[in-house]
């Protein structure tokens, strides 16, 4: 059975993001796929301490980090799945400060040993595996496409760890509280999402 990890960057618990992830969810398992959710605001990360031991082990699969902590767990399941979710909503113009903590502990892909110029991807030479790029912002979706960078982080991310995006999904004014049911646009937008990353999987 293939595994679809879903990394959730979301603040609010029932919110948006929370909700598209779990249509998402139940789409993929209804269509015979193993789901692994990862809720970042439940999982005590550190910050990166930048002291790029990793970068000076070569090879494409990436070594653990010198911080003990839930990260390195996270990175073997990264490496364990078949394809992934990255979803992170809009906060000042980019993605939460939870998802860019995850980014930054996702130096462990590369590897940049003293000397060379510029860094290199571990996975660079390995068949991409589809991802699918999640977010949601208070401006209409048309004007957080050309305002906000959310889509770039989002894709670097699933270029880190060895995948490539094959849709992407970005709701706009979304500023209803937390726990407002998602509308039927939004719905039928997340399940032809999903759609998409089932068909990349058969």
């Amino acid at each position: 059975m293939k595994t679809v990890m879903i990394v959730n960057g979301a603040y609010r618990p029932a919110g948006h993001t929370d909700q598209v992830v779990s249509v998402l969810s139940a789409q993929l398992r209804d269509h015979g796929l193993a789901v692994d959710t990862l809720v970042l605001r439940d999982v005590p990360i550190a910050f990166c301490h930048n002291c790029r031991e990793c970068l000076r082990i070569e090879g494409p699969t990436p070594p653990p980090c010198v911080i003990d902590d839930a990260m390195n767990p996270v990175v073997e399941r990264l490496e364990a799945a078949d394809a992934y979710v990255f979803a992170a909503p809009v906060n000042v113009g980019s993605v939460t400060a939870l998802f860019k903590r995850f980014m930054e502990r996702l130096t462990v892909y590369g590897i940049w040993p003293p000397g060379q110029a510029a860094p290199r991807m571990r996975k660079a030479a390995v068949t991409p595996k589809p991802a699918l790029l999640v977010s949601s912002c208070a401006a209409p979706g048309w004007l957080g496409r050309l305002w906000f960078s959310i889509f770039r982080p989002l894709r670097m991310t699933a270029r880190m760890v060895g995948a490539r995006p094959v849709g992407t999904l970005l709701t706009g004014q979304v500023v209803a509280p937390a726990g407002t049911a998602l509308d039927g646009v939004t719905r039928h937008r997340t399940v032809r999402l999903g759609r998409r990353l089932i068909r990349r999987l058969r």
